[in-house]
């Protein structure tokens, strides 16, 4: 089996974004032996504060961003970062190619039950000149590199860099990610979704009828049956997704009307998207293209539609919109 590193090498990945993608698994390696300590390390729990999405942090929510941002600080070709856990944009270098979105820690609130958390990223180019909030406001086209790590049973990691989706898993005995999957494929057609069904009566129409025709199974307009999954960690479900096929959706609601989404669009949905896209399915907000949105906010959020591409086309239908053709690259 071929290393990360050794892979990186085999495809032709310049330098500068090698090291990057090395010096976010080797944390990433850091991160997995937190978790895997749990109480044992006094890391469970809340703190006092909240972050700037208005949501009480956890303990290991700001370890693993800590971690994070100094061993990003200390690579050469970080120009900037963004995280979920920071307020504002963070300068850490002058003359890097990249800029590293993240989310440290998806699904903490999994963290105290001991289920399934994950690291999400996304790479960009670093524009010249001054750096600043605008400097990341780019599509999810313009995505050098993105993924995540989920830490579960073991922990894997799955990459793209625009050429198909990798996935690796970490050998406790070296502590080396090893090459396990190096095409990750989405079956077109499914029979599983993945959704918070205790918003249902908030969502829109369009996605209200499209779950209640799901749940009449044979019986209804789909005429087959549908199994419902959900883990509550945006890792876990895309990692099922890419593993076997389904729908994982986060959709428009108005249980809030001030925050009508819920998931980010710069380090959640993007990566998210360009991974599904590379492995042969589509994401769409149930409007437009994930990956075609001009951001406005590091922190925006967006409605969120991926998986099995035959499956997104069919939810799509219901909210009127014709997208059955292949995303523009």
């Amino acid at each position: 089996m071929q290393t990360l590193a050794q892979h990186l090498s085999s495809q032709g990945i310049e330098a500068p974004l090698s090291q990057l993608i090395l010096t976010l698994a080797d944390t990433s390696k850091a991160i997995s032996h937190a978790v895997r300590h749990g109480a044992l390390a006094g890391v469970l729990g809340a703190t006092e504060q909240e972050n700037v999405q208005g949501e009480t942090q956890k303990k290991l929510d700001v370890i693993t961003n800590d971690m994070l941002k100094d061993a990003l600080k200390a690579d050469s070709t970080v120009r900037g970062l963004a995280s979920e856990e920071e307020d504002h944009i963070v300068e850490v270098g002058q003359s890097g190619d990249f800029l590293v979105c993240f989310d440290p820690l998806d699904g903490s609130s999994n963290i105290d039950i001991n289920s399934l958390v994950g690291t999400i990223f996304s790479v960009l180019p670093a524009p010249k000149g001054e750096l600043s909030q605008q400097s990341f406001l780019q599509s999810g086209r313009h995505q050098v590199a993105a993924g995540y790590v989920l830490y579960g049973p073991s922990t894997m990691l799955a990459l793209t860099t625009g050429k198909g989706v990798q996935l690796f898993t970490l050998n406790p005995d070296t502590n080396e990610y090893l090459l396990t999957n190096d095409a990750m494929a989405i079956s077109k057609d499914t029979g599983e979704f993945a959704i918070n069904m205790s918003n249902q009566r908030f969502w829109e129409a369009p996605m209200q009828t499209y779950i209640s025709d799901l749940l009449l199974g044979k019986i209804g307009p789909r005429e087959k049956s549908f199994n419902m999954r959900w883990i509550a960690a945006m890792v876990g479900d895309v990692h099922r997704v890419l593993c076997r096929g389904g729908l994982f959706t986060y959709p428009t609601d108005n249980k809030n009307p001030d925050k009508p989404y819920k998931l980010r669009l710069m380090y959640e949905a993007n990566p998210m998207s360009f991974l599904v896209e590379q492995a042969g399915g589509k994401a769409s907000t149930g409007y437009e293209n994930i990956m075609d949105i001009e951001p406005s906010d590091i922190h925006q959020r967006v409605a969120v539609i991926l998986g099995s591409a035959n499956e997104v086309d069919a939810c799509l239908e219901y909210h009127g919109v014709d997208y059955s053709q292949e995303p523009s690259l």
